[in-house]
């Protein structure tokens, strides 16, 4: 790696220590120096010590003047003697805190503190404007954020997650932030199709579960789609990705999406990716039923086992997330399979394979691929026709399209450990008619190491695109889905129940991210990158402040 040119370089102390500072444009680096006066000369000699610490400056989340009351080691010196303390102050009274990011244990992050003493003011001014400057530098960094925040999800603590935790931080890193509490379902999304000044904001950040995420991409796409004159009702079109980034600031039930994006499911480090400015792209499925758009997923389409869980639970939601655990148990003693055909069009051009065990990981390089890519004439020919598509008919107790990972703490591998999330493809999974102790051995295998795919009834395909077709054609025609478009918000849940729906009873029903679709018979096309968010995938290594960093020098 190149050696970058130092911008500022200065002999500062931080806790009574003296350090050599360096400041490039990429690196802000410390290391400890010990003077010790020789007897023989009188001559001063300085040699290294171990203690040597860098943060990236796309990492420093704010540099400020520190004044006397407002030291970050304050208790430390509580604990020196009043004469060092004295003397130290004296010799240099004028100080500046760098705030940065520090990685600690399961990818958490913490904001940290360090705290550099200067001996003149005019030092510390010219230390405080030239970090100022770097971070100024960087566009990727949100001003001005939108945030929506749900009361009622998860144990009803978003709003005091967001006060505590994540608006300090906030205010600390200089961002404006104007503050929406959602007052019903749907309230975010019909606000950003309709009414949201979206000019003003660098993202649009919500505090809630995966349904609150749900409200915000569906808001934030379709006013996309509206401003650009697309139809979002034809299955086939290329949607117009939007310019404005999501957070998530997990307060929710399970927070699939910031597990899978992030790593874990904490809201201070979900706020520092929104910080600086983090930015992963994610594919996002559009779901039709005959040319009448239903909904958007990021992560899961279940149908059969999944479908029937959801569907069961919706009846039980006063029992809290508890319902999920027994609709599960009451699903699976029930056993039961559908008849369908399921037609895809595999994915292959790609990279990867959903049994390679290549995790989507920070700096995925088949994500990469995908979006340097363009698209080639085999691919737009299959969009007007029919070549290159395979066809499967049988008994199914789940059919399964997993767009993510959809790891959670439950389930650390997920449903597709190999899922991307920016590869253009979902992850098609087919769980044909088996036993029920078969069945359960497939579930295990969620939640342990094995090859959760390597079983005669279960087979797994890369697609780009799918259709379900049920044996027996569903009850619900076009004319009454219109009807029901009209009196119903297009994106709420429409039913709780299939029966309420006209379902046959050989039909299930499609879990589409915790939602349930009115209809079995669906076209799915996933939008390859289509919207964005504040976070980086997961990273695969979790380090701290680099030792002996490349920009600095020995001394």
């Amino acid at each position: 790696m190149e050696k970058q040119s130092r911008l500022l370089s200065s002999q500062l102390f931080q806790k009574r220590r003296l350090v050599e500072v360096v400041l490039n444009r990429s690196v802000l680096a410390w290391k400890e120096i010990e003077t010790g006066r020789k007897r023989s000369s009188g001559i001063n000699s300085v040699s290294e010590t171990a203690g040597s610490h860098a943060v990236q400056v796309c990492e420093i989340v704010a540099v400020r003047k520190t004044e006397d009351g407002d030291q970050v080691n304050t208790e430390a010196r509580r604990r020196e003697s009043q004469k060092n303390t004295q003397q130290h102050s004296q010799l240099h009274p004028h100080a500046f805190t760098v705030s940065y990011v520090r990685r600690t244990q399961q990818h958490h992050w913490r904001c940290s503190d360090v705290t550099f003493h200067c001996s003149s003011q005019g030092l510390r001014q010219q230390w405080i404007q030239a970090i100022s400057e770097q971070l100024s530098s960087l566009s990727a960094r949100p001003k001005s954020l939108l945030v929506y925040i749900n009361p009622y999800g998860g144990k009803r603590r978003g709003k005091r997650i967001y006060e505590q935790k994540v608006a300090p931080l906030f205010r600390r890193a200089s961002i404006s932030a104007d503050v929406i509490v959602t007052e019903h379902a749907n309230h975010a999304r019909d606000h950003l199709r309709t009414e949201a000044n979206l000019e003003k904001y660098d993202g649009v950040v919500c505090v809630g579960g995966d349904g609150m995420f749900s409200e915000i991409l569906h808001g934030l796409v379709a006013r996309t789609q509206t401003d650009h004159g697309v139809d979002q009702n034809r299955p086939n079109t290329d949607l117009v990705p939007s310019s404005l980034r999501i957070g998530i600031i997990p307060a929710g039930s399970t927070d699939c999406i910031c597990f899978a994006t992030v790593g874990t499911n904490d809201p201070v480090t979900s706020a520092l990716h929104i910080i600086v400015g983090d930015s992963q792209p994610m594919d996002v499925c559009s779901v039709h039923h005959n040319n009448i758009f239903l909904r958007y997923s990021v992560s899961l389409l279940g149908y059969g086992f999944y479908g029937d869980v959801l569907t069961d639970s919706e009846r039980k939601r006063w029992m809290g997330p508890a319902r999920y655990d027994l609709s599960g148990v009451k699903t699976f003693l029930s056993h039961n399979y559908y008849e369908g055909t399921v037609s895809f069009l595999p994915a292959e051009d790609n990279l990867g394979n959903p049994r390679d065990k290549l995790q989507c990981r920070s700096g995925c390089r088949v994500c990469q691929h995908k979006s340097e890519d363009k698209p080639c004439e085999m691919e737009k020919s299959d969009k007007d026709g029919s070549s290159g598509w395979c066809v499967i008919r049988g008994k199914f107790i789940a059919i399964n399209a997993a767009s993510m990972s959809c790891a959670c703490p439950r389930s650390p591998k997920g449903l597709s450990p190999a899922a991307h999330l920016a590869d253009g493809t979902t992850d098609l999974i087919l769980v044909r008619k088996c036993s029920r102790l078969d069945f359960l051995r497939h579930l295990l295998r969620h939640t342990n190491k094995e090859d959760q795919f390597d079983h005669s009834f279960v087979e797994v395909h890369r697609v780009r695109r799918f259709h379900f077709q049920p044996k027996h054609q569903e009850a619900v025609s076009i004319e009454d889905l219109s009807e029901t478009e009209k009196k119903k918000k297009t994106f709420s849940p429409i039913c709780s129940s299939p029966p309420a729906c006209g379902y046959s009873s050989a039909h299930s029903s499609w879990n589409c991210d915790g939602e349930i679709l009115p209809h079995a018979a669906i076209h799915v096309s996933v939008q390859s990158q289509l919207i964005r968010l504040f976070a980086r995938g997961i990273e695969e290594q979790q380090q701290g402040v680099f030792e002996d960093p490349y920009t600095l020098c020995a001394l």
